[in-house]
């Protein structure tokens, strides 16, 4: 039944306006990025301006760009690695031996992500501080690592649910252990759902601020914590925080955009199912 011109005009608008929308404020902090403070605050706001890059300057100069991304690229992938070495045999234990606690213990894994992250604050605030670990990046990869080990878990359970048992019980036939069946065949045929997987947690870890901000300071402190560091009792700087949140976001973002797919993909495990 071919579809009337009116509504592929209509849904053309509505897919616009939605991407508009979506985009705007991420248009808008790049317009700032380029203004002087004069310019960021005034009223009505500037469309054409002749841009600076003295903002971006200021963020270096004033709070060491490179130490704070430094931080979140070691954060992010250390969490993101010792996840997956966690979460990939557990989460092979219970595609394959499950027992009647298995869904049991998955839904409990799942339920600790339902819990505001303000309410492990003390705890975790004080173990750190009595373990010597506040403001060090070995207190924030672990919490990060433990804040999507679930995550992690569930998304590579549902990858290797796909897998057909019938291949291995061939691989167990022809004698295979369980190391050999889990590292020559369970890997290899799940590599997708681990790249899937390792990546959205990678952007999750880049994005995380509450820990950061509560957990470090200067010494180890994330991109999200030199963002905060540009709001003071004198107000906000607007075009400098918005340099510094450009200068914070573009590499996840860059990366995010090269890996879409496989992130799609991880966002969409058992959806069907």
């Amino acid at each position: 039944m071919p579809t009337h011109p009116l509504l592929i005009v209509l849904r053309a608008v509505g897919a616009w306006a939605v991407a508009l929308l979506l985009f705007f404020p991420l248009g808008w902090l790049f317009l700032t990025a380029f203004k002087t403070e004069l310019q960021a605050i005034a009223v009505p706001p500037l469309f054409v301006f002749e841009p600076t890059m003295d903002n971006f300057g200021e963020v270096q100069r004033r709070s060491d760009y490179l130490l704070y991304a430094r931080n979140s690229l070691i954060t992010s992938l250390g969490s993101t690695i010792i996840g997956l070495l966690i979460a990939a045999p557990a989460a092979y234990s219970m595609a394959f031996f499950r027992t009647k606690r298995t869904r049991d213990i998955l839904m409990w894994m799942l339920s600790t992500k339902m819990m505001p992250a303000v309410g492990a604050l003390v705890p975790i605030y004080v173990l750190a501080q009595t373990a010597g670990m506040l403001d060090s990046l070995s207190a924030l990869t672990i919490v990060f690592t433990l804040s999507n080990l679930p995550i992690m878990v569930w998304m590579l359970y549902t990858s290797y649910k796909d897998i057909p048992n019938e291949i291995l019980e061939a691989a167990r036939m022809d004698g295979a252990n369980l190391w050999t069946e889990f590292r020559h065949v369970v890997l290899p045929l799940s590599i997708g759902g681990l790249a899937s997987t390792g990546l959205l947690c990678l952007v999750l870890n880049w994005n995380e601020a509450f820990w950061a901000l509560n957990l470090t300071s200067a010494k180890a402190g994330t991109l999200a914590t030199l963002i905060a560091s540009y709001s003071s009792p004198e107000g906000l700087f607007w075009a400098k925080l918005s340099a510094a949140s450009l200068m914070a976001i573009a590499p996840i973002v860059v990366f995010g955009w090269f890996s879409q797919k496989q992130l799609v993909q991880g966002l969409t495990f058992g959806a069907v199912k």
